[in-house]
């Protein structure tokens, strides 16, 4: 098994709350070629996926059949237009429920960047990576802040701070929580309590 690449700021699911998802039934190359269809139909001008399995020497893109790593979280890259853009999905248990997440994912955006609906950016802004100064991926558009909260957008400041609290408390790096987690929450109750 391999280390998982997950892209810098990007926020990962704790193993205990990750659920099986009995929805999907598709396998993980089948999941693999749509991807490829997707992003054929993009014009990306190239993708990668990175999970913690194994690939086959022969096929990178594709980690082996029977692929149950510990972690079973999948990322996937691309390039568009000149812009680098990344995906990244871990809520599930099984590898190939988080890779059929994305498939969904970048396939909805797709569609969706066809329709004839003014939006102030791309649909894939949420997902564009441009290179940071140390040459790490880093994440431009962020969930905003009443969502990383789970908050109206209006929430009174007691709710702000009631909700920050008890997501400060699940996250907190001395509880062993995500410090990246932790600090969007921080970063989003000091957004809303000074809008």
């Amino acid at each position: 098994m391999t280390a998982l690449d997950w892209p810098t700021d990007f926020g990962r699911t704790e193993p205990a709350e990750r659920t099986r998802n009995n929805h999907y039934g598709a396998t993980v190359r089948e999941t693999v070629d749509d991807l490829e269809t997707e992003f054929d139909r993009l014009n990306a001008d190239g993708w990668q996926l990175a999970t913690a399995a194994r690939h086959q020497k022969q096929n990178p893109k594709y980690p082996y059949a029977d692929a149950s790593p510990d972690d079973p979280g999948a990322v996937v890259r691309w390039t568009m237009n000149g812009r680098r853009y990344a995906v990244a999905c871990d809520a599930y248990s099984r590898l190939r429920d988080n890779l059929r997440t994305l498939y969904l994912y970048v396939h909805e955006k797709r569609m969706m960047e066809q329709r004839p609906v003014e939006t102030g950016e791309s649909e894939f802004a949420n997902a564009r990576l441009p290179s940071g100064e140390d040459g790490t991926d880093a994440l431009v558009a962020r969930e905003p802040p009443h969502e990383v909260l789970d908050v109206a957008p209006d929430a009174d400041a007691a709710v702000v701070e009631a909700a920050a609290r008890r997501l400060k408390k699940r996250h907190h790096p001395d509880a062993g929580g995500d410090e990246s987690r932790f600090k969007r929450v921080v970063d989003a109750e000091e957004a809303m309590l000074n809008e």
